[in-house]
């Protein structure tokens, strides 16, 4: 399955992404030269989604190396890009994956390097989204489904995670409608999941997220799926918050809870969600948006951007190398493993 659309582009010495924060009224793409700049369209959102902010990672690390490609100047830039936001575990590994990319050749060849680690990490990222999506349209139910923040291209650089079993469920004819969450504060969902199903012709309906939990126990929905930023060792799960809310219903409900990421969201230094760390954002984002504040000047505001779900609400985690299932620690260790082996071959 290939994307629909590009919403990343190595044209080096610069990095071109598309700005979500100005969609669904404008295209807009960013040109990125420095760290700076990067920092700022990562923690603004105009760049988000754990699998692109992979690719970002990996590309501060190339930009970086256009100026200084001493190994002293490339680790800290990865580790500079990688704490950026630290839920998100792709963001560091991808900046420390590029990183071993270059030093792994002559000082001068090091640009030129971390910019083909780039483009072959897109490549595998759109591969594996292809597949993942196959896996979930075989692992979902028949029917239509709930789905929470944006998990689609805009998300992965391919066709996407949860968007892109949804994706494959409807070119199957195994769903017919897609209900999406406006994803509180920032919208996440109203402005740019619906925009994406929109455009690949998928029948979208929008509801906010205080009405998600009714619409699961009403029975409309055959399942729930949603994406990942980090997934620890026994199976517990961070994504955007408010996904924790749509497990606990689903699970009350009857109806299938599924996660669907990469193993590269695989996290097995983390041993459970405990371990995981939530960024907490600015306490504006709450008071109103757009530029349109809607709540008294000075109160506080807590503005988590994730949330963890335990392993034992969830049904399956959907992977490009299979879905697992539960027990969790055993069966995402046997998924790494077969990612260990195949990267020895390779």
């Amino acid at each position: 399955m290939e994307p629909p659309f590009d919403v990343i582009r190595f044209e080096r010495p610069a990095l071109r992404v598309l700005d979500q924060s100005r969609l669904p009224h404008e295209e807009r793409w960013l040109e990125i030269r420095g760290l700076d700049v990067l920092e700022e369209a990562i923690r603004s959102l105009r760049v988000r989604g754990a699998p692109l902010l992979g690719l970002c990672g990996a590309a501060g690390v190339a930009i970086a190396a256009e100026a200084d490609s001493s190994e002293a100047a490339l680790r800290a830039a990865a580790e500079r890009v990688g704490r950026v936001r630290p839920t998100a575990v792709e963001l560091a590994t991808g900046a420390a994956a590029c990183r071993d990319a270059a030093l792994a050749v002559p000082e001068r060849e090091r640009a030129t390097a971390a910019w083909a680690f780039c483009a072959a990490y897109l490549r595998r990222r759109q591969a594996e989204d292809a597949a993942l999506a196959a896996h979930g349209r075989d692992a979902l139910p028949p029917g239509d489904v709930l789905t929470h923040c944006n998990t689609g291209t805009l998300a992965t650089g391919g066709a996407g995670t949860a968007l892109g079993v949804v994706r494959a469920a409807h070119a199957a004819g195994r769903l017919a409608r897609c209900y999406v969450t406006e994803t509180r504060p920032l919208l996440q969902g109203a402005r740019l999941t619906a925009w994406e199903l929109q455009r690949s012709g998928i029948p979208v309906v929008l509801l906010p997220d205080t009405a998600a939990a009714a619409l699961v126990v009403s029975g409309k929905v055959a399942a729930v799926i949603t994406g990942a930023d980090r997934i620890a060792a026994n199976g517990d799960t961070a994504n955007k918050v408010g996904t924790l809310g749509l497990a606990l219903a689903a699970a009350r409900a009857g109806v299938p809870f599924y996660i669907a990421a990469p193993t590269s969201t695989f996290d097995p230094a983390c041993a459970s969600g405990e371990e995981i760390p939530i960024e907490v954002r600015a306490a504006d984002e709450v008071g109103g948006f757009g530029g349109v504040r809607w709540a008294p000047a000075g109160i506080e505001a807590w503005n988590p951007a994730f949330d963890v779900t335990p392993a034992d609400l969830i049904a399956g985690i959907i992977t490009e190398r299979g879905t697992a299932r539960p027990p969790y620690r055993a069966a995402l260790a046997a998924l790494l493993e077969h990612d260990e082996r195949e990267a020895a071959r390779r």
